[in-house]
């Protein structure tokens, strides 16, 4: 595929994150982060697409990724965000939550501030992984192995907030809806949502899938209509829920045939949504139209029995996640990875640009996503 550049990392890639550009900014996205896991050293790595002057005619890039910094790790990187344009939080296996600062006059990358055992067992377990975070600067939640919830404000060296009995489960994955909520998914395939105006320690509210409590892996929320929510699970399903009504999802869809790693709605195309899996494919599923022609792909058991693009491009956004109406044409879904056979473990996508990473110890930049 000529629109991919793809280069060889000699690390495992746990974790890809572009860096934030202003919504006014007419420039593409230019830097990205990596994470990485399972090797004998792991680090935080600062990328740089190449060079967007060497674009030729055909659509291929002169240069490939290019390094500008990186740092070493402690443990695996299990989730990666940027707080802002110089600062980069990162979860860790071994429990901690770190931010590092990107100094981009010199290109070097240090270490900005350290929550040591964010998430740990009782003293003779240890430490347990933190599996995820979200920020919202100067906000950052943790979540964890342990079940544990923690909220950190950058001025401050312990946990402004913590609920320690969050979740008997593990918990794997979060996303904010609101200003003062998050939303976490555990092992058992249940979400619950946290709305920290409360005092208590319960969820506001619990959604689940029917049937077999299969592990939950991944969660994004639709940037427009904050009630939309897109879940990946352990046997590949990708379910989209309406935080609305009801407790189960309002779609199942078979997807990938393996573990779901990440969901993503793009962040200004939320029409258009991205997962990625342990079976090495990487998939661009498109609602934006009506198709003809287009891959079927089969329904279960969610409270509607399709999956339906919008009928006209002048309606909302929401109908092309919501929309039940069985005579429309399905989704449009496109595989990006040349067939890779290992796992795709991690992506981000900003603007028409799409960052990957995987097991092959390779991460790739796809452009023009919408050409």
């Amino acid at each position: 595929m000529e629109d991919v550049v793809g280069k060889y990392v000699s690390q495992k890639i746990s974790k890809t994150r572009w860096r934030p550009v202003s919504a006014t900014a007419l420039q593409p996205p230019e830097i990205f982060a990596t994470g990485s896991w399972d090797n004998e050293e792991n680090k935080i790595s600062i990328w740089s697409v190449g060079d967007f002057v060497g674009l030729v005619p055909n659509g291929e890039y002169h240069g490939e990724p290019h390094l500008l910094c990186d740092i070493q790790h402690s443990g695996d990187v299990m989730d990666m965000q940027f707080l802002d344009q110089e600062r980069i939080v990162a979860a860790s296996s071994t429990g901690s939550v770190a931010i590092f600062r990107h100094h981009q006059n010199n290109q070097t990358l240090s270490l900005n501030q350290k929550w040591e055992q964010a998430h740990y067992y009782d003293h003779s377990w240890g430490s347990a992984s933190c599996t995820g975070i979200i920020c919202n600067s100067p906000e950052i939640f943790s979540i964890g192995e342990d079940g544990r919830i923690n909220m950190f404000t950058t001025d401050r060296k312990e946990a402004v907030r913590t609920i320690d009995n969050a979740d008997s489960s593990t918990l794997q994955a979060v996303t904010r809806l609101r200003t003062t909520e998050i939303l976490t998914v555990n092992s058992i395939g249940q979400l619950k949502i946290w709305d920290f105006r409360q005092q208590g320690n319960e969820p506001s509210q619990i959604f689940s899938l029917t049937g077999e409590r299969v592990p939950l892996h991944c969660v994004d929320r639709h940037p427009n209509q904050q009630h939309i929510v897109a879940t990946g699970s352990q046997d590949g399903m990708l379910s989209i829920w309406d935080v609305r009504q009801g407790s189960m999802p309002v779609s199942l869809l078979n997807a990938h045939q393996a573990e779901l790693w990440e969901v993503h709605f793009h962040p200004s195309n939320p029409d258009h949504l991205f997962t990625c899996s342990e079976d090495g494919s990487l998939w661009h599923w498109d609602a934006s139209s009506d198709v003809t022609d287009r891959k079927s792909f089969l329904h279960t058991s969610g409270r509607n029995t399709s999956f339906l693009p919008h009928s006209t491009a002048n309606q909302s956004i929401i109908s092309a996640w919501l929309n039940n109406d069985p005579t429309k044409d399905r989704i449009e879904i496109t595989n990006l990875s040349s067939n890779s056979a290992l796992s795709i473990n991690s992506l981000d996508v900003l603007g028409s640009f799409l960052v990957y990473g995987t097991d092959t110890e390779s991460i790739y930049v796809k452009k023009d996503l919408f050409v």
